[in-house]
């Protein structure tokens, strides 16, 4: 099941974060990609000390706090906030009409020379022979029940072969946030499983436009 407040809560907490460095001397136009990662690092970790934010977000901030001290600059603190500010923000009002969306998106992608199935059950372990060439399976049950009257009403996976950055952006220009990829749970062979659910209300952190 989704979780309403993981959206707000990681807009909220990506805007307040960059507030707070742009109001910093760490965000001076003379500063350094360290001291910016290092002042944006310090505020994560007070952050979850203090439980500024909804739980739902805490582990996606651990996880950047502890790559905030083990890389430094390389970890890109501040170009991920900013990229989940963009990108949740943009997509915030995107509620409505998602199947339509989904549909949209799916005949881009063919229009891309990307392979597109929607009409073949995925049940069980499956193997596509595309000799390498992009690809998107959507399961046939899920495709036709899982969407209403162009509305998404159920979470759809996606299995895909293709270039992240390449997906990030497509789905994004068609107003949708996709789970990030997860190799291990997918039915397709060379595919990563992506899930799309109604309302853009994800559980978890959104496949980004910046990897």
């Amino acid at each position: 099941m989704s979780t309403p407040n993981y959206n707000a809560s990681l807009l909220a907490m990506a805007t307040a974060a960059l507030n707070a460095l742009d109001s910093s001397h760490a965000g001076a136009a003379h500063a350094t990609e360290a001291q910016q990662s290092h002042f944006l690092c310090n505020w994560m970790a007070q952050a979850l000390k203090d439980k500024s934010f909804d739980k739902a977000i805490a582990g996606e901030l651990t996880l950047w706090v502890r790559q905030g001290r083990s890389m430094g600059s390389s970890a890109q603190l501040k170009r991920l906030l900013q990229t989940i500010r963009h990108q949740y923000s943009t997509l915030a009002e995107h509620t409505m009409g998602l199947g339509n969306a989904l549909a949209k998106m799916l005949e881009d992608a063919r229009q891309q020379d990307v392979i597109v199935y929607t009409d073949t059950p995925v049940k069980t372990k499956l193997k596509l022979d595309a000799d390498g060439q992009s690809s998107i399976i959507v399961c046939a049950d899920e495709y036709q029940q899982h969407i209403r009257d162009g509305e998404l009403i159920k979470p759809i996976s996606l299995f895909v072969r293709a270039d992240e950055k390449f997906l990030a952006k497509l789905a994004f220009s068609h107003g949708l946030m996709l789970t990030q990829g997860d190799k291990k749970s997918s039915l397709i062979k060379h595919h990563k499983s992506y899930k799309l659910f109604p309302k853009n209300q994800l559980p978890s952190l959104a496949l980004l436009t910046f990897h």
